[in-house]
């Protein structure tokens, strides 16, 4: 049945091969190895903190988007591989499994992240942290987290505390906690967290010594949630909120204040590949001076020199031109913000009459590349997307992708995640129309009395590796 339909992905993440900038990238390329002093730095090893030119570029891009309070120097930021190969790198300079406590995980949750965190030497101690309408339960973190520093003290006093693993270094430093998040337009549900909640989650850190690495990748890509102005092409120049290492940098003293160790509890891990291509593998981290420095002198850095050292070349030359900007704000935007419009209407005509909810749908402002979706009751989302999947060639990822592995208190069964970033408008609103029409079958065979409904027993998800 599912096989003479037109197969619809709304699981996979990627940006759209339309929209790829590919006249730009070339443009790029050759100005860059067309030049001998730039085209020598950029084939040869690159300094640890990564091409100068690259951090001063970025800097200055950074401040007209975000305009923070102070200016951001070139020297709070390292370039990286990406905020996936930089967030292995920074466990790698700030955890050890034999003094960091736990690993604690905004959820529903990026669910490609956990294997990094195992693979740091955390399997078994990461923890989901619900969010709220406000962006992150607060008062469970600092519950459980008191509750984690009393069972560690205790383990201690008894001589049975883990031995550390790590060699002390002056360039770094070990945090006692790990809180991970997207704040922005997270990934999968959507939300961004408030204003005061932003300051209130780096107070805690503090409090804590916790290092919150914010996941800053799908900032740039926002516009305005009226589904009407988005159509007409609404354009937000400049963010809507400050990230955590801004309110890191400005609150009560800064994060570089007196009787601070200067390394900070934030940082921001951002991305060129949403708003340029994952294929260039190339990103920054900012934080403090202290901090930026000690990523820049992990192991694998300071021997192979700074990662993407050929690409951030090309990026040097977008930034500094002007070229990525506009084109984010001219046709990324433009096109996420019509193709949001498109699905929301989607969704409003074929799954809210059917009980479907949506988080945060009073906000001005919306972006990135996915909509989280609660499940009317006496739907499971397995049983949603294996049947979506076989009878009507949809492609939707089910909530419990995006659970914390090993944490069983915070299980997501009554949700679905769609990305509108990968397949055109018209294939959007055909695959929410599908979802819908699976979605009212199963409701109407496990309908009993007068409206009362009784739950489907969920079954294993089929294996969605190959779609992510």
């Amino acid at each position: 049945m599912a096989a003479h339909k037109q197969p619809i992905n709304l699981l996979r993440g990627w940006p759209a091969p339309s929209l790829l900038p590919t006249s730009l990238i070339i443009s790029a390329t050759q100005a860059a190895l067309s030049s001998p002093s730039i085209a020598q730095d950029a084939l040869l090893y690159g300094p640890d903190p990564g091409y100068e030119p690259a951090r001063v570029a970025i800097a200055a891009w950074l401040i007209a988007f975000y305009t923070p309070e102070t200016h951001i120097p070139a020297e709070r930021l390292c370039i990286t591989g990406g905020a996936s190969q930089n967030l292995g790198n920074l466990l790698s300079v700030y955890t050890d499994p034999g003094y960091t406590r736990k690993i604690w995980i905004v959820a529903p949750a990026y669910f490609l992240a956990f294997r990094i965190f195992e693979d740091a030497g955390f399997g078994g101690r990461m923890k989901g942290v619900p969010e709220g309408d406000d962006g992150v339960d607060l008062e469970m973190l600092k519950r459980e987290m008191t509750k984690c520093e009393v069972e560690w003290q205790k383990r201690e006093g008894k001589g049975k505390q883990r031995q550390n693993f790590k060699a002390r270094r002056s360039w770094g430093k070990v945090y006692k906690h790990v809180i991970y998040c997207v704040p922005s337009f997270a990934n999968p549900s959507s939300r961004t967290m408030g204003m005061e909640c932003r300051r209130d989650l780096v107070k805690l850190a503090r409090k804590f010594d916790a290092l919150v690495v914010a996941d800053d990748v799908y900032d740039f890509l926002q516009w305005p949630a009226d589904t009407e102005k988005s159509a007409q092409k609404g354009v937000l120049s400049t963010t809507h909120f400050s990230r955590l290492v801004d309110v890191d940098r400005s609150l009560a003293g800064g994060a570089e204040r007196d009787g601070a160790d200067g390394f900070g509890n934030t940082c921001s891990n951002g991305s060129f590949s949403k708003i340029a291509g994952p294929g260039i593998r190339c990103g920054w981290v900012e934080g403090t001076k202290k901090f930026a420095f000690g990523v820049s002198q992990a192991g694998t850095t300071r021997s192979g020199g700074a990662p993407s050292q050929l690409t951030s070349t090309y990026v040097t030359h977008l930034v500094e031109t002007g070229q990525l900007r506009d084109n984010i704000q001219n046709v990324l935007c433009p096109a996420y913000a019509s193709r949001y419009a498109g699905i929301m209407r989607a969704i409003n005509a074929h799954l809210l009459p059917l009980r479907f909810t949506i988080p945060q749908s009073d906000r001005d402002v919306v972006g990135g590349y996915f909509v989280w979706l609660g499940l009317p009751a006496g739907l499971m989302a397995v049983d949603l997307a294996r049947i979506c999947k076989t009878e009507e060639n949809v492609i939707v990822a089910a909530g419990e992708m995006f659970e914390v592995p090993g944490d069983q208190e915070l299980t997501f069964p009554a949700n679905i995640r769609l990305c509108f970033a990968w397949e055109d408008e018209k294939l959007l609103i055909e695959g929410v129309q599908r979802i819908g029409k699976v979605a009212a079958k199963l409701l109407s065979e496990t309908q009993i009395g007068n409206g009362d409904y009784v739950m489907v027993e969920g079954r294993e998800s089929a294996d969605m590796d190959a779609f992510r």
